[in-house]
Parts: structure tokens; C-alpha cells; sequence
């Protein structure tokens, strides 16, 4: 495993985004940060420049996927190369499927799950090239179990992202490039916002939790470790009137 320098994060300007552009720089790395709202994102990145190595940013809606590789393309130029990219970009959207609320769920997987799809196929086309590279898909403990109501559609464009993780993890193994999926638990974060729950962990502990899976460069990690690990292998095999008190 090589020391990822140059790291490309997609919704980096809030939540988990944020917080894993805040940590990468303290450690000294170059940035290139994709979100909707630029002005967020070079606000960030003023902040963050006196730590990082360099940091590059860059407006992007994942659902524009023609856009998608030409502003990739255009980062790894800036910063001579990209050796880790994170898709991130995600939306907590949602409704009862049949509530009148139709758009907000395909919002939602259209996001998560097609513009995770879009972000790989930029992310690997660049690293197919280079012949090395490291995909981190940011998926959810909810990929485990599809979950009722508001939360059907957003836990299932989670499993989709799993599932991709999955596949390309078995087609890149014993190669010079890495795939990981990593499936947060609950973390403070707009998206949790109102979920009431023992189990979150704090947007600290959250991040460096993320961070350190990721430079461990495992193909699938739950976290943090505690709780989410077990709980997220135990959601698979739950009784279906357990599963529906989740949400």
C-alpha cells in the first residue's frame, strides 16, 4: 500500500466530507474537494490550505454525469495526479414510497446510488490509466437491511453502493489498485438530524473512525468498529418485526 498524497472527496462541504478534508489536511495531503455549493467549499479550502499540501476545488452536481469525468479530469491535473478518490456525495432524502412524495426518493437514489456509479466509472478510468489508485465508496450501515417507510429508499441506494463496492473489490484484487466500502453507523451530522438514538457517535470520533478505515485500505468496513460492526452483520439476520421498529 503506498502513501495516498493526493485525495479527491466528493460533498466535501459539510458533514463527513468536511470532516475528512479537515483531517486528511492536518496530515499534510493535497486536496481536491467537489460540492454543489463552491462557496462553501473555497471557504473550506482557505482554511484549509495552511495545513495541506495543496488544495483544489471544484463546483459538482454527481447527477450532471457528463460532468463528472471532466471535473475528476480536471483536479488530477491540477494536482499532478490522484491517488485516493472518496465518493461521498450522498442525500438523506425521503418518504413512504407512495405518499405523493416520489421525487424526493428518486432524488435520493438517483444521488447516492447513479452518481456513485458515475464518480467510480471517472474514478477508475483515471486509475486504469495510472495503474493504481484507491476507490473508497462512502455506502451506510442501512445497505444491511432494508429498512420501512421514509428510509426504504435511501437504505436501498445504500445496498446498491455496497453491492458495487463488492464487485469491484473481487475484480481488483492482487492489482495495483484498491477498492474499499465503508458503512458509517450513526455519526452527528445534518443527515441525522432529529434521530434520536444512544448509538450516535459524535462528528469527531465519527471522521477518525472513517479516516483510519480508510487508510487501512480493507475492501469493507462498519463504523465506528463499536457498536456498528456486529450490529451491522446482526441487521441482516433480524426478524422481520425487529427490522420494522428501526426506524
Amino acid at each position: 500500500m503506498s502513501n495516498r498524497e493526493k485525495i479527491l472527496i466528493t460533498g466535501a462541504s459539510s458533514g463527513l466530507g468536511e470532516g475528512m478534508a479537515r483531517a486528511f489536511a492536518k496530515q499534510g495531503r493535497s486536496l481536491a474537494l467537489c460540492a454543489r455549493r463552491l462557496d462553501r467549499l473555497e471557504v473550506l479550502a482557505a482554511q484549509l490550505r495552511p495545513q495541506a499540501g495543496q488544495v483544489e476545488v471544484a463546483a459538482l452536481d454527481v447527477t450532471d454525469f457528463d460532468s463528472v469525468p471532466v471535473v475528476f479530469r480536471a483536479l488530477r491535473d491540477k494536482l499532478g495526479g490522484l491517488d485516493r478518490v472518496i465518493v461521498n456525495a450522498g442525500l438523506g432524502k425521503g418518504a413512504p414510497i407512495g405518499t405523493g412524495k416520489a421525487h424526493a426518493n428518486l432524488e435520493t437514489v438517483q444521488t447516492n446510488l447513479t452518481g456513485a456509479l458515475a464518480q467510480a466509472e471517472a474514478a477508475l478510468e483515471i486509475f486504469r490509466e495510472q495503474n493504481s489508485g484507491h476507490l473508497v465508496l462512502i455506502s451506510s450501515v442501512s445497505a444491511n437491511r432494508g429498512l420501512p417507510k421514509a428510509q426504504a429508499a435511501y437504505s436501498a441506494s445504500k445496498a446498491g453502493v455496497t453491492a458495487l463496492g463488492q464487485g469491484l473489490a473481487a475484480e481488483f484484487a492482487g492489482t495495483p489498485i484498491a477498492i474499499t466500502v465503508i458503512e458509517p453507523g450513526y455519526i452527528e451530522t445534518d443527515i441525522n438530524r432529529g434521530v434520536k438514538t444512544r448509538l450516535m457517535a459524535t462528528t469527531d470520533a465519527g471522521v477518525a473512525a472513517m479516516v483510519a478505515a480508510i487508510e487501512a485500505e480493507k475492501a469493507h468496513a462498519a463504523v465506528p468498529r463499536w457498536p456498528w460492526e456486529p450490529l451491522a452483520a446482526a441487521m441482516r439476520y433480524l426478524p422481520e418485526p425487529v427490522s420494522r421498529r428501526m426506524v
